[in-house]
Formats: C-alpha cells, structure tokens, sequence
C-alpha cells in the first residue's frame, strides 16, 4: 500500500463499499459473506474516522464542526440501515432488495458529502506529513475494529441503541 495519506485511505474504503454494494445486488453472488465483508468495513472504518480523524479535523479553523457533526449523524443512520440488513434471513427476498436500497442509499450519500465536504476540507488545509500520522493511527484503529468481528449482528444491535 503507497499511500498513508488519510484522504487516500478514505477514498479506498468508500471505493470497496461500493463494490461490495454492486456484488450483494448481484442474485447469483454470494450476498452474505459480501454483507458479512461490508459490515465489518462499514463499523471499523466509521469507528476509526469517529476515534481518530474527525477530532483531529475539528482542530482546523478551516474544516467546518458542523460538517463533522453530521457525519457522525451519519454513520449512525448508516448503521442503523446495515442492522435493518442484517436481521433480513433470507438474502433471496424483496425484504432484503429494500434493506440493501435503504443501506446504498443511506452509505453512498454520506460518502459523497464526506468527500465533497471534509475530505476536500482536509486536503487543503491539512499537511502532508499530518495527513499521513491520520492515515496510520485510522490504518491501526481500523485494524483493531476489524480483528473485534464488529459487524457481528451483536455488536452493531449494541452501536445502534448507543
């Protein structure tokens, strides 16, 4: 892996969720082990940015709190769709086509504000050298999450009553 930079690491998330989302539409894939990949992902990276990134960026006059705020809002309505998901049995049902919608829906329009909005904020107003601290300590506490199984249907049920 080259890049360290925070914003880069981001990105390569929000770029694999979104794969993800294009196999668990897919009737013929394997829809629960992609679900099973996607809830990991989903928890370690919104938990490590939550730990790590947003409080460093809200140090930055020039990245907007109220932008981090709602991305921590966010996360939690993200969550909340990948719980109504993952308590869905059948991957074959039309139950679980609108649970997958609501969850794209919901995903995809925070990682668009996310990049338009603080990530773009970050670019410009973060260093080099700060951006790439972000990017390991996010890589590590990233890690951690995922070694915790944190997209178990428990541990997420735990996330959503707070």
């Amino acid at each position: 892996m080259s890049s360290h930079d925070v914003v880069e690491l981001i990105l390569r998330d929000h770029r694999r969720m979104e794969d993800l989302f294009r196999t668990m539409r897919n009737v013929e894939a394997d829809r629960a082990a992609a679900l099973a990949e996607f809830a990991n992902l989903l928890i370690a990276h919104a938990s490590a940015e939550e730990d790590e990134v947003y409080p460093a960026l809200r140090r930055y006059k020039n990245v907007d709190d109220d932008d981090v705020d709602h991305s921590v809002h966010e996360h939690q309505e993200g969550n909340e769709a990948l719980l109504a998901l993952l308590e869905v049995e059948d991957t074959a049902s039309q139950e679980w086509e609108d649970k997958l919608e609501e969850l794209v829906t919901a995903v995809n329009h925070h990682a668009d504000e996310e990049e338009r909005t603080l990530l773009n904020d970050a670019r410009e107003n973060v260093a080099d050298e700060r951006r790439a601290e972000l990017g390991q300590a996010f890589r590590e506490a990233r890690a951690k999450y995922l070694d915790s199984d944190c997209g178990s249907v428990e541990n997420v049920r735990k996330l959503v009553a707070g």
